[in-house]
């Protein structure tokens, strides 16, 4: 591998990456401004036009502040490979590793790069992250947190990050360098048994860490929820409601869990706006997800991607080009392993952006397979004035530009589900 030949592989494909970016976003942008003023004409009976343009200027919105969070993202990750950011980081943390007692020195000086990469990284994406919740979002009235609020999430965060991520982090990293040539296949398996346990104490521990979880006290929709799952044979442990007003006003349900440990979780949000039938509906549309073994499938999936990428990320971390064409200057007598994990990140996704409109395809018609399910166990009907109602509640835009849905969007837009439904 050349580092001449690798540098001008990412500048391209960041390049393109960015040109086919801006070029869709800029597409969303002007069909959505101009179908602005009219409702089309299959909502027209359903849709108010202030609803309609509402959700286009949110539409709009985003889409700019994404234009300009995308070049700064960009500037961001030129400046830590090709411009040495990186480089220049890996330096100041491979001295400040020496004043570690003996012994410590190596782990100590890997982990301290990964902890101060994402720590620099994070302070850099807060100013978005920011405007985003307390600018956009609150402008459009979908902001119930608070500076206080957000910052203990942040706390909280960072400590289940500490709590789990740094173990399996310095697991990996011992792998690397202790497991021989076949370390990527040990650390794929750790991997992915870190995911499973995630999964496993998610719904139990984590997520009563950020949100109030109380049983459904709705005496007739809990009834009607457990008929559902009785005709459909699904078990669950237990129906909840999250508090999710507390944060934001957009509306949701999902299961959590894994295996009998399974969970149904409904945002109160979501209570508030949809009646029992529809929120039947919207729960037989999850439901056909597992009948359909959607959820299996992406399991399979990703465990299937993660190995290739272990593996990948095992032969690329022995080639001194994967680093100087990256930007950075290997460590003589130190490991490379916190180097290797770190730029794999950062250059993966690079490439990785151009098969998302095949993976919007197939959640696309996954959702459609979905929607037949709910269409037979509960009600079509139901479920298009539910799907209406969360794309009204949550400012979706009913007239998505057909060029950057089909590349992005891993729902249908809402014309063609209401169609799909309409047509049974």
């Amino acid at each position: 591998m050349s580092p001449t030949l690798l540098s001008l592989a990412f500048a391209v494909a960041l390049a393109a990456s960015l040109l086919v970016k801006f070029w869709l976003s800029s597409r969303q942008v002007r069909h959505v401004a101009a179908h602005r003023g009219q409702v089309p004409t299959a909502f027209a009976g359903s849709v108010t036009l202030s609803a309609h343009q509402k959700a286009a200027d949110y539409t709009i919105a985003r889409s700019r502040f994404g234009l300009l969070a995308l070049a700064f993202n960009a500037a961001v990750l030129l400046g830590w490979t090709l411009l040495g950011g990186l480089n220049a980081l890996n330096g100041w943390v491979l001295a400040w590793s020496g004043a570690l007692p003996e012994g410590w020195q190596a782990m100590g000086y890997q982990l301290g790069l990964i902890a101060a990469f994402v720590l620099v990284g994070s302070l850099l994406d807060l100013p978005w992250e920011l405007w985003s919740t307390f600018r956009i979002e609150q402008a459009f009235g979908f902001n119930r947190t608070t500076l206080g609020l957000y910052f203990a999430d942040m706390a909280k965060g960072l400590a289940v990050g500490v709590v789990l991520g740094l173990p399996i982090v310095a697991l990996i990293l011992w792998l690397m360098g202790a497991a021989g040539p076949r370390w990527w296949l040990w650390a794929w398996g750790v991997w992915m048994a870190f995911q499973l346990l995630v999964m496993v104490l998610y719904p139990t521990v984590i997520a009563p860490l950020f949100n109030k979880f109380e049983p459904l006290t709705d005496a007739a929709l809990k009834e009607r929820v457990e008929q559902l799952m009785a005709r459909c044979g699904f078990a669950a442990k237990g129906l909840f409601v999250m508090d999710g007003s507390r944060r934001s006003a957009h509306g949701n349900a999902y299961f959590s869990g894994f295996g009998p440990a399974k969970r149904v979780v409904f945002f109160d949000t979501l209570l508030t706006k949809l009646n029992g039938g529809e929120v039947e509906a919207v729960l037989a549309h999850e439901l056909g997800h597992f009948k359909h073994k959607h959820i299996t499938k992406r399991i399979v999936l990703t465990f299937a991607l993660s190995l290739a990428g272990f593996a990948l990320l095992g032969w690329l971390a022995q080639q001194p080009a994967f680093y100087v064409g990256l930007g950075v200057q290997p460590n003589l007598g130190a490991p490379n392993d916190a180097l290797a994990l770190i730029l794999f990140l950062l250059a993966g996704p690079v490439f990785g952006f151009f098969v998302t409109p095949l993976a919007s395809h197939f959640s696309r018609r996954d959702e459609f397979q979905a929607d037949a399910y709910a269409r037979a166990q509960a009600s079509a009907a139901a479920l298009s004035s539910a799907l209406l109602k969360l794309h009204e509640d949550n400012a979706g835009t009913l007239t998505p530009d057909p060029v950057y849905a089909r590349f992005y969007y891993s729902h249908p837009p809402a014309a063609e589900r209401l169609a799909a439904l309409g047509a049974s």
